[in-house]
C-alpha cells in the first residue's frame, strides 16, 4: 500500500499540504501514498500533496475496514500524565517529513495543572517549522484531540509560539539520523 498507486472508491475529504486548505478528492481519484504514520496519511494526488485521516481513507476504500489506527500511546494510567501527554504528541507526524512533532523539536513545553474538580488542565507550547505553515491549525487540532482523549484531562490549550524560532538544531538526534543528517 505504501509507495503504490491507489484508486479511491468514494470521495474523500483531505487537506492540501502545505497550504492547509480543505479539499474533497472525488471518487476514482488516483493517489500515491508516501507516508502512513500515526493517524494520518500523506499522499500525492492530482491536486498535489494531501493529508488524509485514517478514517477518511477507510471510508474511501484506500485502507481496508480493519485498518484500525495504531495503538494510541499514553494509555498507561500508572504513568504521570505529563509523560502520557508527551507520548501522544509523539504520535503526530509532520505531513511532509516522516518525523513526529516531538522529535522534530516543535513541542517546547507541556504543563499539567491539577484542577479542583479532579481533572487536569494541560497547556502545550509548540511551534512550526515556519510561521506561515498552513498545516498549523491541523496539527494543533490533532494535538488537542489526542491530549483530550487521555483519562484525567479536563481542558487542553495548545499555543503556538514563535520565540525561539524553530531551526534544525532543535531536532532530536534520532530525527537527524532518520533524515540522514548525521
Amino acid at each position: 500500500m505504501l509507495n503504490s498507486e491507489i484508486v479511491t472508491e468514494a470521495e474523500m475529504a483531505a487537506v492540501q499540504i502545505p497550504g492547509g486548505n480543505a479539499v474533497v478528492l472525488p471518487a476514482a481519484s488516483r493517489i500515491y501514498i508516501t507516508q502512513m504514520l500515526g493517524n494520518s496519511i500523506t499522499a500525492a494526488s492530482d491536486i498535489g500533496m494531501v493529508r488524509i485521516s485514517r478514517e477518511q481513507a477507510i471510508a474511501a476504500g484506500v485502507l481496508p475496514p480493519d485498518a484500525a489506527a495504531p495503538a494510541q500511546p499514553g494509555g498507561d494510567e500508572d504513568m504521570p500524565l505529563e509523560q502520557r501527554v508527551w507520548q501522544v504528541l509523539s504520535d503526530i507526524y509532520d505531513p511532509e517529513i516522516p518525523v513526529d512533532i516531538v522529535n522534530m523539536g516543535l513541542v517546547y513545553s507541556v504543563e499539567v495543572i491539577p484542577q479542583k474538580e479532579g481533572t487536569n488542565y494541560v497547556h502545550v507550547r509548540m511551534t512550526l517549522t515556519a510561521p506561515g505553515c498552513g498545516m498549523g491549525p491541523h496539527l494543533m487540532a490533532e494535538a488537542e484531540a489526542n491530549i483530550a482523549s487521555l483519562p484525567g484531562v479536563g481542558e487542553v490549550q495548545v499555543e503556538f509560539v514563535w520565540d525561539p524560532p524553530w531551526n534544525q538544531d532543535m531536532m532530536s538526534e534520532e530525527a537527524r539520523m532518520q533524515l540522514g543528517m548525521l
